[in-house]
């Protein structure tokens, strides 16, 4: 069950040392910028059954601007919006995970378990959208977390956005891997008929298995194929993400993913090589020894064959496919699929010049 307060978090830390049912990390690390670490040592009497409940709480994140701009040539989308900050679908190899440190909180569990809800977005966009400066550009809706992780069930903040942007007939991509973006179907439709909006559905392998252990909280790959199919036939144009391949993990399912994608309706297609910034290294180094221990060797020699010897590199020119002969494979079978499955032949740019400044309703109309 959600919690919700808006007071900051006092000392939520979970040292657990063994995975969690539901939970993507094993562990509470601390972040990069603390001064102090703790750990935990077993002392003979530990239990599993001792192990304190961990449950999602929400706090309200006082955010006083809304859109974020990037400038890096290997992303393709220079605006981006995130209604939350962390992400209950606690996928252990997720980029953003990192950025908790920010908040004095753990990449670990706290990032999935220690959500900020952004609950002023649809207003801040709605003031960003009405300023005489404002130059429209695509907007990126979750570029960093799923905008469409559970609490948006109760807290409706996406959906909040995205009326704004139908109001403002402002283009939209949403990136996601939840069948909750089905609730907004009659939202998503409208900004299709205006050529508005495209959803990047996320599909990191097909073994159901693998993904409860990858991305515990997250929608089933045949449910997330199945939603795919329903935004197609109701006119939503739909891009696949086969992301993060992880070599000697998942990258050997790389054609699959897009095949089923393809025949369910996805026009367009991407992937990304598994991205291991800051602690997010370790952690995934952690996880492995939990749920792969015999395949852990083998996936890390991999990893680093395609980052020059390293878990990772932040080059905006590699960081995304790697190098080296791994990567350059990687990149031809997904390019040979691609065409083969006649994938990504079109671009069709979303509209940029259907938008209107959206108004006050705070103000009265004239007349």
């Amino acid at each position: 069950m959600n919690r919700t307060s808006t007071d900051p978090p006092s000392d939520p830390r979970h040292p657990a040392d063994r995975p969690r049912k539901g939970r993507g990390a094993v562990g509470n690390p601390e972040g990069r910028f603390e001064q102090e670490s703790r750990r935990r040592e077993h002392d003979g009497w530990d239990l599993e059954e001792d192990e304190p409940g961990l449950q999602t709480v929400v706090y309200a994140d006082a955010a006083r601007s809304i859109l974020s701009h990037n400038d890096s040539p290997d992303v393709p989308l220079s605006r981006s919006l995130n209604p939350y900050r962390g992400c209950e679908h606690g996928c252990i190899y997720c980029f953003a995970r990192p950025s908790h440190s920010y908040l004095g909180l753990s990449p670990g569990l706290d990032f999935e378990s220690r959500i900020f809800a952004k609950h002023a977005a649809a207003d801040l966009l709605r003031q960003e959208l009405a300023k005489p400066s404002y130059r429209v550009e695509v907007i990126a809706l979750g570029s960093n977390t799923d905008p469409y992780q559970p609490v948006e069930r109760k807290l409706r903040i996406t959906r909040s956005v995205l009326e704004v942007l139908l109001q403002a007939r402002h283009p939209v991509t949403l990136i996601t891997k939840s069948t909750l973006i089905l609730r907004d179907l009659h939202l998503l439709q409208e900004l299709a008929n205006m050529n508005l909006v495209r959803v990047c559905l996320s599909i990191t392998t097909l073994d159901g298995k693998l993904a409860r252990n990858l991305e515990p909280r997250a929608a089933t790959p045949m449910k997330r194929l199945a939603t795919l199919q329903r935004l197609k036939e109701a006119g939503i144009p739909v891009t696949v993400l086969s992301a993060p391949m992880i070599p000697g993990l998942n990258d050997s399912e790389l054609e699959a993913i897009l095949e089923a994608a393809a025949q369910r309706g996805a026009d367009r297609a991407g992937y990304v090589l598994l991205r291991l910034p800051h602690e997010l290294g370790p952690l995934f180094e952690h996880w492995l020894d939990n749920h792969l221990p015999e395949r852990k060797n083998r996936i890390l020699k991999l990893v680093k064959e395609t980052r020059a010897g390293h878990l990772y590199e932040s080059r905006w020119d590699t960081r995304m496919k790697g190098r080296g002969v791994y990567a350059d494979l990687l990149r031809q079978r997904f390019e040979t699929a691609t065409r083969r499955l006649k994938l990504n032949r079109t671009e069709n740019p979303l509209d940029c010049e259907r938008f209107r400044a959206p108004r006050d309703p705070r103000q009265f109309e004239l007349f």
